[in-house]
């Protein structure tokens, strides 16, 4: 049977009907999830709606993080279990060493110590090879956070995970982006308070306005002896 290349829009719907229901069902990452073991598995979060893009939220086993993948990098199939490696056969027994009995009454001829074998000239001249430099690991990938002011006090937030955009822009309370600047450093949090106190003003301005004309259309309502 042909291996899965990606959930289809079946498997999209059946994972979305399972989330509804209160599970959590599994997935495995496919070979064309980026920064992803192939087969690795994740426990599924969300389906966002509309299905565009990245639009599937998981959170990878042994991880913390959520993040988003497409359809083509998700699969239901579970890997088969990988095979342990075969256990090399015993070395054979040494054979049984023999001693040589020497007679006593016979004297024993001196033995001449063999002269050692020259070593061929290419065994001599080969240089040592370099030792193995171990295999760097993977870097933890850079994460951009983005608060961007959408105007009249409002504001959005956005994450990029390397080149990947793992959250979309999202509205954020204007007091939630006060109290977290305050936890940065001074500088931002007297940016960031200098645009709200601007925001203020212009809906402060705004409410006198529309004060202003509240009085004046029930002046003239008055007038017209209501």
């Amino acid at each position: 049977m042909a291996k899965k290349s990606g959930l289809s829009a079946e498997d999209v719907g059946s994972l979305r009907s399972q989330l509804d229901e209160g599970a959590q069902p599994m997935v495995w990452f496919t070979a064309a999830a980026v920064g992803m073991e192939e087969g690795r598995s994740a426990k599924l979060l969300a389906v966002t709606d509309p299905p565009e893009g990245d639009f599937i939220q998981v959170r990878p086993t042994g991880s913390k993080d959520e993040m988003s993948f497409s359809p083509a990098e998700l699969t239901l199939e579970k890997p088969p279990p990988r095979k342990k490696p075969a256990t090399p056969p015993p070395p054979p027994p040494e054979p049984p060493r023999t001693t040589e009995v020497i007679h006593p009454y016979v004297p024993e001829a001196p033995v001449k110590p063999a002269a050692p074998k020259p070593k061929p000239a290419a065994e001599q001249a080969a240089p040592a090879k370099p030792a193995r430099k171990p295999a760097a690991k993977n870097s933890v990938p850079e994460v951009t956070v983005t608060l961007v002011t959408a105007g009249e006090g409002e504001w959005v937030v956005e994450v990029m995970q390397g080149t990947r955009k793992t959250v979309r822009p999202t509205p954020v309370a204007p007091a939630a982006v006060a109290q977290a600047a305050k936890l940065l450093t001074p500088e931002v949090a007297e940016i960031v308070e200098g645009v709200l106190n601007a925001a203020r003003a212009q809906q402060l301005a705004r409410v006198e306005q529309l004060r202003a004309e509240l009085e004046a259309a029930q002046k003239a309502l008055e007038e017209l002896g209501a």
